[in-house]
Order: C-alpha cells, then structure tokens, then sequence
C-alpha cells in the first residue's frame, strides 16, 4: 500500500494498493487506444471538455484545495489559489491551443510549403509533491490539448491528488484513457518509460530524479522536459522601494513553506543599506503565522514531511559551523521549521550552495553591480532571478547578465501560462506553458508540395 500522511498531525490522509506489473501494463494499453481516437477529435471538442475541467476546479475548488492541504501542509488559502491558477491554465489552452499549434506557412520554391504540429502519443509525467495540483495540470492540460494522451507517475505522498486530478478530467467528460492515473512507486518508472508505447516523458523533480530519467530515456532516444531545482537569488539593490521589495521577498522566500524550486533561496542585499533591510525583512517575516493548515488565520504550514525538516536542519547546521548567524528562527517540530533568517552568509556554504527546500533564507551582502551578477550567478542552478531597483534603464541593461531561465523585476519569479517557463544549467531544459509548453511534445511535420 501506498500512503499519504498529513503532515500537521501525522494521521493517514489516504491510501492505495500499488499497482503490479500487469495492471501497469493494461493502464498504458487502454491510453494507447484512446489516443488513436483522441488525435482525431477536433480542437473545437478538445476545448469544450477542457473548459469544462476548468468549471469543475472552480465548483469544487474546497474539496481539491482540502485534499492539497492534508497532503502536504501548504495553508488552504494557498491551495485554494493553486486551484483556481489550474482552473485558468484549462481556460486558455482551450482558448489559444488551436492558434499555437495552427500550420505555419513557410515560403520557399515550393507550390506550397508549411510545419503541422501533431501528437505524439503518450506521455508519461512524473511529478512532485508540492505543488500537486498545478504541476500535473501544467503538463496535462497542453498535452490533452495538442491530442496526446498523459500518464502520471505522482509522488507517492499525494496520491489522493493525483487520484483527484484523474476524477477532474473524469467529471469533466474525457474519455476513459486520456489521463490515466499509476499508483507506482519509483522503482517501477524506468521499465514504464522503456515500453514503446510511450513516446516521451516530462518530469519535475530533483537533479538526481532529472539525471536518472534523461539516462534511461535518452537511451530509448525518447524526448524528455527536465524542470530540476533552483536556487533563485534575490537582488535587493540600494535604489530599491524598500517596503515593497521587503513583502515581495518574504513571499518569494515563504509561500508554500519555501518548498518551490522558483522561490527565493539566497537573498543578495547591497552593504549601503544592508542593516535597514535586514530588520525590515526579520520584522515582516515575524508576521507570518503558523497553525492549523486547514485555518484561514493560517500563512505558513508545515513541511511536507519529516524528513524533509531533518535535511533543512542539517543544512542549517553546516551553515552555523561556518559562521552563519540565526537571526530569527532556526528551530524545528516534527514537519514544522520555523521560518528562519540567517546573516553573515557566505559563498562556502551550504544554504548558498546548494538548493534549500524549506523555509530558511540566507543574507549575503555585496558592494556593486559586478559582485552582484557574479554572485547570483554563483550557482549551479539557472531557474531565475529577480533584481530590485527602480533604475529601469539600469534593469534591462543587467538582464543579460544574468544566466537564468527567467529574469523578474520588482516581482517573485512565478509561472504563468501565458509565458515559457524552464531553466538553464542543473535546473534542466525545455519549456512548459505558454505557446512553447504545447510545442514540447508535438511532431513539427515539414510539408513540401511541388506542382509539375
């Protein structure tokens, strides 16, 4: 059996029996059936069903967003959220997708000549734990859309979310097989993405979960989207709104308990006005309240598990061994870490290193604009950045500096399905969302035709 465990009062949420071999094998037989019915569908049906999964999140939005909270911590207000960003993300595919993978007419000697994007068949998913809704719904819905068929392969403590987002597309009238739910563990994922019937396969997840899946698929010469880790820096500059960039890095920092790969893990202060941020910064983070996911009062839960809390304290302590300074926080309750600031942080150390999944952030501080790129981009990781100035001139000239998938101004990195989002270096490749998202799993079919 599979479980998944609350997180707040370690009580069982939910549990299934783990699919065998053979049951493995006929969920992807029935996906690879419907996909020869589901290719032919029109775009025009496509977008009333997906439409029409967006109306489900919205009515029930409480029962989904309950199920995300008792899985994994995050406060009911942010699940909430989480399901209405699903619920438009199903809105504009079924509104754009057509557009995005319209033919594009090349002009050449040809009579006529143009790309088509067709589906691909099936695509499996394998996907994390915190944000368990939204991640699914960002690779399933342009996929359903573009007419391939998806597979998920969830973490294994959030099965009743994937088995909710299953029931979605149900409710919703796809047909049995478009999105076809595999409560499996991890040993089971490298001989699902051997079997010929899947074509590719997208994952989120850690480096060493995005290493083991491009090695396996790369030898079966199947296209893979890799969105790894990140350790975004926050570049907080002198001539910056300091109030407004003081909120934007606590949330950057401590939604969802810091458990993203695009918030804001190594916060880079310029030394003028170092001292004014930092008690800014330790003020407002002090105003975030812990309890009760399930609470509106409710701004940071716990972490998703406990293990998790133990590698963030482990990274803590290494971090005090080389000189770091807690500032606020630094103390763990089962899940529960507080949130937590630490100065005197250098580049030697672990919570500047490496990727801190939790809710702990670090304060470097640096002199100029040089030392500030160089910093930043002091990391193995390239998912994004944001820069705080209101020198905009000075903005777009030192967005180039940068190598990140994304640059933010004034704002927290965030995705958006209305732009490409994917990274660089050791957070992976290829794009989700947007008009590029869609475009991953296609065949980009040229078409010359002569007349003699």
């Amino acid at each position: 059996m599979i479980k998944s465990i609350n997180p707040y009062n370690q009580e069982i949420v939910y549990e299934v029996a783990e699919f065998d071999r053979k049951e493995v094998e006929n969920a992807i037989d029935k996906a690879d059936a419907q996909y020869e019915v589901w290719k032919e569908i029109p775009f025009s049906e496509r977008s009333v069903l997906m439409k029409a999964a967006g109306q489900e999140l919205r009515k029930n939005a409480r029962e989904y967003a309950e199920v995300i909270t008792q899985e994994m911590g995050k406060p009911i207000t942010q699940a909430l959220a989480e399901v209405e960003k699903c619920a438009a993300l199903c809105d504009y595919y079924a509104e754009n997708a057509s557009k995005m993978l319209a033919d594009k007419i090349i002009e050449t000697e040809a009579h006529k000549s143009y790309v088509s994007y067709e589906p691909i068949g099936i695509v499996l998913a394998i996907m994390p734990w915190n944000y368990p809704f939204w991640q699914v719904m960002r690779f399933a819905v342009p996929a359903l859309m573009a007419g391939n068929v998806a597979v998920l392969k969830h973490a294994s403590n959030v099965m009743k979310s994937a088995m909710s987002i299953e029931k979605i597309f149900d409710r919703a009238g796809f047909p049995a097989g478009c999105f076809t739910n595999l409560p499996i563990g991890s040993k089971m994922v490298e001989e699902i993405i051997k079997n010929p019937k899947i074509k590719a396969v997208t994952l989120t997840g850690s480096e060493a979960a995005g290493r083991a899946v491009a090695a396996v698929a790369g030898n079966e010469i199947k296209k893979t989207v890799l969105e790894l880790g990140g350790s975004n820096a926050l570049v907080v500059f002198a001539d910056c709104n300091l109030e407004k960039t003081v909120k934007t890095c606590v949330q950057a920092r401590f939604q969802n308990a810091g458990q993203s790969c695009i918030a804001g893990k190594r916060l880079l202060v310029e030394s003028s006005i170092a001292e004014e941020f930092t008690k800014a910064f330790i003020e407002e983070v002090g105003k975030l309240r812990s309890g009760d996911p399930l609470s509106e009062e409710t701004t940071i839960g716990t972490m998703a598990r406990v293990d998790l809390a133990e590698e963030l304290e482990k990274q803590l302590q290494d971090t005090l061994d080389k000189g770091g300074e807690v500032l606020l926080g630094g103390k763990r309750n089962k899940a529960y870490f507080e949130p937590t600031v630490i100065g005197n942080v250098t580049t030697n150390m672990s919570i500047f290193k490496e990727e801190v999944f939790g809710p702990l952030i670090g304060i470097t501080t640096f002199k100029d604009e040089k030392e500030a790129i160089a910093l930043s981009n002091n990391s193995p990781f390239g998912l994004g950045v944001t820069i705080f100035t209101e020198d905009f001139e000075k903005a777009f000239r030192l967005v180039p500096k940068f190598n990140e998938g994304a640059v933010f101004v004034n704002e927290l990195v965030k995705s958006d399905q209305r732009l490409p989002f994917g990274g660089t270096k050791n957070s992976g490749y290829g794009r989700e969302l947007s008009q590029d998202g869609i475009q991953e799993f296609v065949n980009k079919k040229t078409v010359y035709i002569n007349k003699y």
